[in-house]
């Protein structure tokens, strides 16, 4: 039987130039993380504005946002030791942000995420923040920009209020060439949805259950009117954050095919940034469910036991922009192992041959397995992109 595995934090790395809307975009998540604890790292030395906060160079230092969260301001050779600060028990975050430097190799920290020896980090995929009024002057004076988004996990097309529909229009099809199978979505004032990023916990911490209610209660029970007031982030009825992306569940009774499954994620869609959940491969594995977290072109199965009396499920949430959901379901529905019993005759040597492809993207005690070390077109743009 599998031994239990410990948690590990996703990490996201909040990337984009000087004015894209990086830090706008981590404020409005602080303003909405609905009770989730949120560590942010910010990769830069100049004065930071976070909220009401500021951090102005305290490099080497740890600081609480008091709401639950805390900050940090680092150079990139201190990642690992502020990694494994935020990562303790004791600060009970739940999801890590990495603001990236505005003249920061995204790819450079993606890379040291990657290649981590943290037992307690998930990678949690490379967002880059665009500006879409300045875009083109942004491109000619940093190039760079391109090779950023084509490593890209999801890119946020900000500030589109500033320019008219045709130009949008433009600018998303020219960030969705350079970016490849990435999500892209568009944004205001840095505004989407926390999901995107990660899972809100919607539950306050035992000892905050008997505290003041806060404005980030009122704004979550009442509703903002999206009239974009002081403390606003259109997150009412006026303004849907959750228009800009789409979330498809799936759930099926019968097992998953190991190879069939496997193959459906290799091919996943374009704009598909997210996916999520647990997966019964039947005779691949009798004794555990596997967890799957796949952002972008990273994928990570963690094996589970299964509990004594729990009905055997596959059960997935996938999230993305301009996704088209009944073929992925369809698509998923393909994977069902067959509807009959299985042969309990059957090679147990193939058997074993078909989770061969689950089992690669399983992390070893010693070992990270990063979909970029596989031979995939998809995963090919990537890893020539990082290393170029």
């Amino acid at each position: 039987m599998t031994p239990p595995r410990t948690p590990q934090i996703p990490v996201v790395v909040l990337a984009g130039f000087l004015g894209s809307g990086k830090t706008t975009l981590l404020n409005h998540l602080l303003r909405n993380r609905a009770g989730t604890r949120i560590g942010v790292i910010v990769n830069d030395f100049g004065a930071i504005e976070i909220d009401a906060m500021t951090v102005s160079g305290q490099v080497g230092s740890t600081v609480s946002l008091g709401n639950g969260c805390l900050c940090c301001a680092v150079d990139a050779s201190e990642l690992d030791t502020f990694l494994e600060t935020l990562t303790r028990p004791s600060a009970r975050l739940d999801v890590i942000v990495i603001e990236a430097s505005g003249l920061a190799e995204p790819q450079e920290l993606v890379r040291m995420l990657l290649a981590s020896d943290n037992p307690h980090i998930l990678y949690g995929g490379l967002v880059e923040v665009v500006d879409a009024a300045e875009f083109d002057g942004t491109r000619q004076r940093h190039p760079e920009l391109d090779r950023h988004l084509a490593v890209a996990d999801l890119v946020v097309l900000n500030k589109t209020d500033r320019v008219g529909e045709a130009e949008r229009e433009r600018l998303r099809a020219t960030v969705a060439e350079l970016s490849g199978p990435a999500a892209v979505i568009s944004a205001v004032h840095g505004r989407i949805d926390p999901e995107l990023l990660f899972d809100p916990a919607l539950r306050p911490d035992h000892e905050e259950m008997a505290g003041q209610l806060s404005f980030e209660d009122l704004l979550r029970q009442e509703g903002c009117d999206g009239h974009g007031h002081e403390g606003c982030d259109g997150h009412g009825h006026g303004d849907h954050l959750h228009a800009a992306y789409e979330s498809v569940d799936f759930t099926s009774d019968v097992p998953m095919d190991p190879r069939r499954f496997m193959a459906f994620l290799d091919s996943r869609p374009e704009g598909l940034y997210r996916v999520k959940g647990f997966a019964d491969f039947g005779a691949g594995d009798r004794d555990n469910t596997y967890a799957l977290h796949a952002v972008g072109r990273f994928l990570r199965f963690v094996p589970r036991p299964w509990v004594r009396g729990e009905q055997r499920l596959t059960q997935l949430v996938m999230i993305g922009a301009g996704i088209d959901a009944d073929a992925l379901l369809a698509g998923l529905a393909a994977c069902r192992a067959d509807d009959a019993a299985p042969d309990e005759s059957a090679d147990a040597a193939a058997v074993e041959r078909a989770m061969w492809g689950v089992l690669r993207y399983v992390q070893q005690e010693a070992d990270s397995v990063d979909v970029r070390e596989e031979a995939d077109p998809v995963d090919a743009q990537q890893e020539a992109a990082a290393e170029a």
